[in-house]
């Protein structure tokens, strides 16, 4: 049987201090720097490695939390080779995400790349969590069942999905005519971001519609492109910083939360916002997980 390495990769997530075996960390942290359909701004497969660069420039103390929640052990893998088929890259993600939630009590944060990856990471989550719901965080609903020519494309993220189990989606704010009739049908929940700005309600909402345990996949453009401008199709009118925090939070206070991911961060050039937001955010949810 394959087993991890000792060693971690050589760019950590937070510090070099965080070295352990990713048996005995808290968190793991796996790069996925793929890029495969795009469809208007490029630059994703280079998220991974912003985000991991600019982790190194956090305070290790979470002024939030009021603690280092680094000496709970995070393990940073060496990123995913993606320079596969489509159709390769999609079974051996799945295989290798599987590898490691059945090696390891850990909750793993995977860093991308566009977000059709998500396709490849939540099913075996589901196979390992019969009772599993997903909250997707984005500004598109992702519900199209092929867009240019393939499923696998970013625009079709949660259609799959959607078929295994609960979905619930926040921060939504634009949706294709083909996606229309798949929000709120079937083992899909939509809160559109104009009519759930009272967080209240929607938090109410939310945690109801979920299940015990929770996958979360973050989309940076589920963010205000105040908060997080460098994404490549950024939408107005998202969620501001504070808002999404105690979303977060709430969540992770009452349900189990046993896989992250961040996608579709597309560092833009001298201006470092949005890997630095998206690294902060990483830590602080690692925090949340770790009270």
């Amino acid at each position: 049987m394959k087993t991890f390495p000792d060693k971690p990769n050589k760019t950590q997530f937070i510090t070099d201090k965080c070295f352990s075996r990713h048996q005995t960390a808290k968190f793991t942290v796996l790069p996925i720097p793929y890029e495969k359909t795009t469809s208007y701004g490029k630059g994703t497969k280079k998220g991974p490695k912003a985000i991991l660069k600019a982790s190194l420039q956090l305070e290790l103390w979470d002024e939030e939390l009021k603690k280092e929640t680094w000496k709970n052990g995070i393990y940073t893998f060496k990123a995913f080779n993606c320079a596969k088929s489509e159709k390769l890259f999609f079974k051996t993600l799945e295989k290798e995400v599987a590898r490691i939630i059945n090696s390891t009590a850990a909750v793993p944060f995977f860093l991308g790349g566009e977000h059709s990856i998500t396709q490849a990471l939540i099913p075996p989550f589901q196979k390992k969590y019969k009772n599993l719901s997903v909250l997707h965080f984005d500004a598109h609903a992702d519900l199209r069942p092929e867009y240019e020519g393939s499923a696998h494309n970013h625009a079709c993220a949660m259609s799959p999905i959607s078929k295994l189990c609960k979905v619930v989606q926040v921060g939504i704010r634009n949706v294709a005519p083909e996606e229309a009739p798949y929000i709120n049908s079937s083992n899909v929940k939509t809160y559109l971001m104009h009519e759930n700005l009272n967080m209240d309600k929607l938090l109410s909402k939310v945690l109801k519609d979920l299940t015990s345990k929770v996958y979360i996949t973050i989309d940076a453009d589920g963010f205000d492109p105040s908060v997080m401008p460098a994404t490549g199709t950024p939408q107005p009118g998202g969620f501001a910083w504070h808002d999404a925090l105690r979303l977060f939070k709430k969540i992770s206070e009452k349900k189990e939360i046993v896989g992250v991911d961040m996608v579709e961060v597309s560092p833009i050039k001298n201006s470092p916002i949005t890997e630095f937001a998206a690294a902060k955010l990483i830590y602080r949810m690692m925090g949340y997980l770790s009270s």
